[in-house]
């Protein structure tokens, strides 16, 4: 990875529509997605993989009237995506999320097994009634993972470019989110740049000295 390239480089605001990521560079980005790190193992997400015109035209149309302008972004990109995030974590989620740890023998020792699980629902119960914010704990994964799947596409040649500008709501009702447990967090737009219209102006940031303390 060329990190000083990525340095000087500008999240993609125009794509070209002409462009289409191959399925196999797709599916190693998603297995990467897939394997995003997840405190406890909780696994809070839910991703729409929107590559057809009918599905993208469906997001673009229900961002919001506000939004209107990132319809372009998720309509010319090679592949949208719809970042979602549990709205509680009912018991047999985690009874789904223990089941696949046994299956994959992430812990050969059935003692050790038991151990996590107690360890595990104890912090999420600690989350959700002393602190009060399991919501916001398990969104903070899905950036994570967004954070991280960027980084990962850029390796693929993949410009990735995420999406704040929506109607939470809209989103949710057109796709029937809501109703599967999730909600919409973060909308990403993944492709290849309009050459005619990248950016070519340097990154501005603050000085060093205003951003980092040694100790």
């Amino acid at each position: 990875m060329d990190l000083d390239k990525l340095m000087s480089k500008h999240l993609t605001r125009y794509f070209d529509g002409s462009k289409t990521i191959p399925e196999e560079t797709l599916q190693q980005l998603l297995r990467f997605l897939r394997s995003a790190p997840s405190s406890v193992n909780v696994q809070p997400n839910h991703f729409y993989v929107l590559s057809t015109e009918a599905g993208k035209r469906k997001l673009a149309t229900n961002l919001g009237e506000r939004f209107q302008d990132n319809a372009e972004k998720v309509m010319n990109a090679s592949h949208a995506m719809i970042l979602t995030t549990r709205t509680e974590v009912p018991e047999e989620h985690m009874d789904a999320v223990f089941a696949k740890e046994r299956e994959d023998g992430r812990f050969p020792d059935p003692a050790t097994q038991v151990l996590w699980e107690s360890m595990t629902r104890d912090f999420l119960n600690i989350r959700n009634t002393k602190y009060q914010d399991l919501n916001h704990w398990m969104e903070k994964q899905t950036y994570m993972a967004l954070g991280m799947t960027m980084m990962a596409a850029a390796e693929l040649g993949i410009d990735a470019t995420p999406l704040e500008g929506f109607d939470r709501d809209t989103v949710d009702e057109a796709f029937g989110i809501r109703e599967t447990g999730y909600t919409t967090t973060v909308l990403m737009a993944l492709g290849y740049p309009d050459p005619a219209k990248v950016y070519g102006t340097p990154i501005s940031r603050f000085h060093p000295d205003r951003l980092f303390t040694f100790l």
